[in-house]
């Protein structure tokens, strides 16, 4: 028997299964990228069934120590990045980690079997902001193995974006979603926490090719450049013919403001200053893989002066500024900061 496939039937496709289908435009596959995504997947529901619960289990506020860039590790963070590895660590699916919350890379247990990919991920993004109960999320980066065989080293995650082979992240806000791509469209999931499951809900998220929403810290601005300066005042300038004023919107939570943005279009910037040249976000956990689901979107993603997904990485904690967001937006902001506005 053959049941009419209704609105809420044909909508009911989980992550698991998504997933499994992918398979399907990528011949050979061996299920071994499926088993990596299905652990991620619970890794991320355990750290947000914390974040959900955090202040009930004397889990906010920060520890005694400070990361490699130097910010002073919150405890959210620490159970974030010790969750995940624990869940990857074991599934033979990688050869290697690395987390932005450690220094060096994060080897594979020696009695735990090694596997073709390499992971590299931000545990607890915009955790500066979650004593304050902002959004927050994981945000993760994959790419093949490029060393033959055994644990992997810093060569297998030091490539550049343009060759992941998928990236994506986890979103801790009013609903905790998942958004990846592995190359055929971006897609969302919200986790229904009456079943447990990741449910489709986005579906090849599009972003608009302009917008007329900017986000970035202003506060930072007698910092910036005099070209950064004119731009973020261009868009504040009166023109009706140009959609102009934008609107600003900045949450403070990198993963959180990418999100709005690839949803509602604009721009989101974060540039080099006076006080740190190439801003404070990591061009490995962070600009990779979003300029990777931006770009699968339909949009763009530079320092300013070149595509992020072309940089070459020359260390694990190496930071570029980001312009990312419509592509039309992005054009623009280049215009702007290579003198040709």
């Amino acid at each position: 028997m053959e049941y009419p496939r209704t609105a809420a039937v044909s909508k009911f496709m989980t992550l698991e299964r998504h997933i499994a289908e992918e398979e399907r435009f990528h011949p050979g596959a061996t299920g071994e990228f499926s088993g990596l995504m299905h652990n991620l997947s619970l890794a991320v529901k355990l750290v947000w069934r914390e974040v959900t619960k955090a202040g009930l289990v004397n889990i906010l506020g920060q520890t005694d120590r400070k990361n490699i860039s130097g910010d002073v590790v919150k405890k959210l963070d620490e159970f974030a990045d010790e969750t995940i590895y624990k869940a990857m660590d074991h599934g033979g699916h990688l050869c290697v980690m690395a987390s932005e919350e450690n220094e060096d890379i994060l080897k594979i247990p020696e009695n735990y079997p090694t596997g073709k990919y390499a992971l590299a991920y931000d545990p607890l993004d915009g955790s500066g902001n979650i004593d304050a109960n902002v959004t927050v999320g994981t945000i993760f980066s994959i790419y093949k193995r490029v060393t033959e065989s055994g644990g992997g080293t810093i060569d297998d995650l030091l490539q550049t974006g343009v060759k992941q082979v998928g990236a994506g992240y986890a979103l801790f806000g009013s609903s905790m979603m998942f958004v990846y791509c592995t190359g055929n469209g971006v897609h969302g999931f919200t986790l229904d926490p009456t079943v447990g499951e990741f449910l489709l809900s986005h579906e090849n998220i599009r972003i608009p090719k302009s917008g007329s929403i900017y986000s970035m810290n202003e506060g930072n601005f007698e910092r910036w450049s005099p070209k950064m300066q004119k731009y973020c005042k261009w868009m504040k300038q009166e023109d009706q013919a140009t959609g102009r004023p934008y609107s600003s919107r900045y949450i403070g939570s990198l993963v959180a403001d990418v999100h709005r943005t690839l949803l509602y279009g604009g721009i989101y910037c974060y540039p080099g200053d006076a006080k740190n040249k190439n801003g404070k976000l990591r061009l490995v956990y962070e600009n990779n893989p979003l300029a990777y689901i931006v770009e699968h979107a339909g949009g763009a993603a530079s320092n300013g002066t070149q595509r992020i997904l072309e940089l070459q990485p020359k260390e694990l904690h190496e930071k570029s500024p980001l312009f990312i967001g419509s592509k039309e937006e992005v054009r623009i902001a280049g215009e702007f900061l290579t003198g040709k506005r």
